[in-house]
Order: structure tokens, then C-alpha cells, then sequence
């Protein structure tokens, strides 16, 4: 009797060993699995970086805002029924889409404050002292200087900022 527990001893000892070095393996295999899919995550990923314009420009900080001041405008607006003379003075800066906007608004900055002050004499005090008359303005302005120059030329004006606004 005592062999067979021994046998039996033997046995379960080897069994575990089997047992634990198999847990090794498939512990290893999993880690293995694992890692490869992070690889090719990443694979993937920095091919689809290099296929995809978008996404690279999306790395590259945008380019810093193309300003042209204007030199101050003092306009009389136009007289409403219970009210005298009316002055505006307002001090403008145009944001340009590019170098080339400014390059070309720059020859016809006379033919653009004439556009201007016409615009400005049209206007009425009672709107333009309303934010809701302000922002109506400065989207006209746009219009206006958005407008086609001479020889066929035009600028994209993007936003217009109000440095100056005073009505009186």
C-alpha cells in the first residue's frame, strides 16, 4: 500500500506542474495578442495620418489673422424728423482671408473709404444705435468691400472689427 501512495504523490505534482506551466503559456500568448493589437492600432493609425491630408493639416497650427487697420471715418448720417445733424465716427480693421487680399486692397484703399462713407451717409443714428443695427453695418460693410475692383479684381474681407463706434 504505501507504493500506490506515492505513485499518487508523484502524480499530483507533476499534474500541477503541467497545470501551472500551461497558465504560463497562455498567460504569454494573451500578452503577445495583446501587444500585437496595439501595434497594429498604431500601424493603422500613422498610415491613416499619412493617407489623409485632412488630418495632417489638423497638425499644423493655423496661420496667424491677415488685419488691415482703416484710418477713422466722421460721417453726418441722415437727419431723422425730430432730431438734428447726427455724427458718426467709427474706426474700422478689415480681417483679410490671405497675404494676397491685402496685397490687393492696399492701390484701391481710396476707391474702398469712398464706398465706405457712402455707406455710412445712409444711415440713421436711431439704427445704429442698436446692437442689431451694428451687426447690420458691419455685414454691409463686408458687402461693400467684398465688391468687385477695377479690372475685375476683389478681396475676401472675412470679419469686420469696430475699433471706434461713436454717435452723436
Amino acid at each position: 500500500m504505501p507504493k500506490t501512495k506515492q505513485k499518487a504523490a508523484g502524480g499530483g505534482k507533476k499534474r500541477a506542474l503541467v497545470f501551472l506551466l500551461l497558465a504560463v503559456i497562455v498567460v504569454g500568448v494573451a500578452a503577445l495578442a495583446g501587444y500585437t493589437c496595439y501595434q497594429l492600432h498604431n500601424m493603422r493609425s500613422a498610415l491613416q495620418t499619412d493617407a489623409d491630408p485632412a488630418a495632417a493639416k489638423k497638425a499644423v497650427p493655423p496661420a496667424p489673422p491677415i488685419y488691415m487697420p482703416l484710418d477713422p471715418f466722421t460721417v453726418s448720417l441722415l437727419p431723422e424728423e425730430n432730431e438734428s445733424d447726427r455724427v458718426l465716427y467709427i474706426g474700422l480693421t478689415l480681417r483679410l482671408k490671405d497675404e494676397k487680399a491685402k496685397a490687393t486692397l492696399q492701390p484701391f484703399l481710396p476707391e474702398i473709404r469712398s464706398r465706405l462713407l457712402l455707406l455710412f451717409s445712409q444711415q440713421t443714428g436711431a439704427a445704429l444705435a442698436t446692437d442689431s443695427g451694428k451687426i447690420a453695418l458691419r455685414d454691409n460693410i463686408k458687402q461693400v468691400v467684398n465688391q468687385p475692383l477695377a479690372d475685375g479684381q476683389s478681396v475676401s474681407v472675412t470679419d469686420v472689427l469696430f475699433n471706434a463706434f461713436i454717435l452723436r
